[in-house]
């Protein structure tokens, strides 16, 4: 005898393993415990070694710090201010923190008609973009580090085409036509930067490339980067895309990165407000930070490597004073695999970054929400301001730890975070968990870019 099974059966079988495979995918994907560090990682990152990181005291050695911007949307029909305020960030805050270098994460340009339908490269914008850089002088100033982002990409049918203005108008442009690496060598340290272009070829018309792609060739020209970089004591990868919306062959683009300390991306504008601080912890156990855009936000990136430990903070066009405790440092992104944590357990002083483009007269610092404010001291006129303290009195659990910092003008700003010395945690939120860890460029197809943050 045979059974009938109804077609009704059949499909609910089939969503009922659907949605099982879809919720273990997520858990996967979610799971804070899940963690697949790259062959022959350390703890102390790319090539630190114990004589080099000797302990986190007074000294402004082994320290380096660098800037990031991102989604700039240069417009020649939309909101001038993306520009003039652009010029004060290469004149003003440039100078004030003279980072090593500056990573400019793509959509340098919008490429969007005047009716914000349709889509074509305006050599407007990137003449524009390219005079702001000239003009500011911020090239004599500091290294620039600028990529594509989609929009730069808009409706460009090859890398040759005369309509691909990121090879004329750009810093790397001219000499990368498409990922690259730069090595920076500062007071005894070398961090490579890794560029990733991830943008389509030929380039669609809007809205059309909302998600990236990394070819075969261009996977192996970073796995080539990759290896070269093991050369310097710390990597620092960084593009447009989210590694969410990046097609990629084997290994994957998250495995090629995942020796470097964090992946540092744009292009989601936190989805219109909804989801801002989009980080997470991926599972080989490095970071993926996406930026807000300059575009609408105005936001820009600090970041810094202090004796391996990799901390930042992202900070709004003309805020001031600018706050970055390096020690300890904040315990949601200790990455046990890529930093020498221990360092924090024997250090001898709390040690922060503060810039303003007036002086500092007062900065102070209170560990635990009761303890005592203790006066920081500046080390030899630079950012960095330290004091001592005792980490054995916090060996267990979380921690807090708050900055305070006013200038001569009588700004004055408020830093507070987490800190641990066991290795204890707090959670990444859910949402940009979900969005930087997942493969959103699987359903691309089933998704309306046009109705997506980075478009």
């Amino acid at each position: 005898m045979v059974m009938r099974v109804s077609p009704g059966a059949i499909v609910w079988t089939l969503l009922v393993l659907g949605g099982a495979s879809l919720v273990g995918q997520v858990v996967r994907v979610l799971s804070i415990d899940v963690e697949d560090p790259p062959e022959e990682s350390t703890a102390a990152g790319n090539q630190t070694r114990e004589s080099d990181v000797e302990g986190l005291g007074s000294g402004n050695d082994q320290l380096l710090w660098f800037l990031q911007i991102s989604d700039l949307h240069l417009s020649l029909f939309q909101d001038g201010t993306r520009a003039t305020q652009l010029q004060e960030f290469a004149t003003v805050t440039v100078n004030t923190i003279n980072p090593g270098v500056v990573l400019a994460s793509g959509d340098l340009t919008d490429a969007k008609n005047e009716d914000m339908l349709g889509s074509q490269q305006y050599i407007e914008e990137w003449a524009t973009y390219s005079d702001i850089l000239k003009h500011s002088g911020v090239l004599n100033k500091t290294v620039w580090l600028d990529i594509r982002g989609n929009h730069d990409n808009f409706n460009v049918p090859s890398l040759a085409s005369d309509e691909n203005f990121y090879q004329r108008y750009s810093v790397q442009g001219p000499h990368h036509s498409r990922s690259y690496s730069y090595t920076l060598k500062l007071e005894g340290q070398s961090v490579t930067f890794i560029a990733v272009d991830a943008c389509l070829l030929p380039g669609p018309r809007r809205p059309f490339n909302f998600i990236g792609m990394v070819t075969s060739s261009e996977m192996r020209l970073l796995e080539e980067f990759e290896r070269a970089s093991r050369k310097s004591n710390h990597t620092i990868w960084f593009g447009h895309y989210p590694t969410s919306c990046i097609l990629s062959p084997e290994p994957g683009i998250r495995r090629v990165m995942g020796r470097g300390l964090a992946y540092l991306c744009g292009h989601l504008h936190t989805l219109g407000g909804l989801v801002p601080n989009m980080y997470t912890r991926q599972h080989t156990g490095s970071l993926e930070l996406e930026l807000g855009d300059w575009k609408d936000s105005r936001l820009f990136r600090v970041a810094a490597i202090d004796h391996g430990l990799f901390s930042f903070t992202d900070v709004k066009h003309a805020t001031w004073p600018v706050i970055l405790i390096t020690n300890p440092k904040h315990a949601l992104f200790a990455m046990k695999h890529h930093e020498p944590l221990h360092l924090i357990q024997k250090s001898t002083h709390i040690r922060v970054l503060i810039w303003s483009f007036s002086p500092i007269v007062e900065a102070k610092v209170r560990v635990g929400e009761s303890g005592p404010w203790h006066t920081l001291a500046q080390v030899k006129e630079g950012p960095l301001f330290v004091v001592s303290w005792n980490p054995q009195k916090y060996m267990t659990g979380l921690h807090t730890i708050m900055v305070y910092a006013k200038d001569s003008s009588g700004r004055e700003q408020r830093v507070e975070q987490p800190f641990s010395l066991d290795g204890s945690q707090p959670s990444f939120r859910f949402w940009p968990r979900a969005l930087l860890m997942s493969n959103i460029s699987m359903c691309a197809s089933d998704c309306s870019p046009a109705s997506t943050a980075g478009s």
